[in-house]
């Protein structure tokens, strides 16, 4: 059975940082690409960064610069640093991860952020 437990969540004033990690267990880990997407108070969810198999990184224009994704394949755990943050990154944060040729896209439970101006 798949799951995807989420961690380091909570409340933040602006321009501080938080960690979240996100341990996999029950796949493949480093063969899946593993994402951050956040969804906000009346906001649809939205990718936030994504890491795919062998490393590239992507991010959502929004948190460039900010935000650092990355993995430990040894861990089966993928982390979002993130830094300068600001009240609109205020949100419920999930982990995904998804491999496209087999079809499988697993979700977390999510991870609430607040961060207070």
């Amino acid at each position: 059975q798949v799951h995807l437990v989420e961690s380091g969540g909570g409340l933040v004033q602006a321009g501080g940082s938080l960690r979240l990690s996100c341990a996999a267990s029950g796949i493949g880990f480093s063969i899946y690409d593993m994402g951050w997407y956040r969804q906000g108070p009346g906001k649809q969810r939205e990718l936030v960064a994504v890491i795919s198999s062998g490393g590239r990184t992507n991010y959502a224009d929004s948190v460039k610069g900010r935000f650092t994704i990355s993995k430990v394949n040894a861990e089966n755990t993928v982390y979002l640093q993130m830094n300068s943050l600001k009240p609109e990154d205020t949100a419920v944060y999930y982990c995904n991860a998804r491999l496209v040729r087999r079809n499988n896209n697993y979700w977390g439970q999510g991870t609430q952020v607040t961060v207070s101006s």
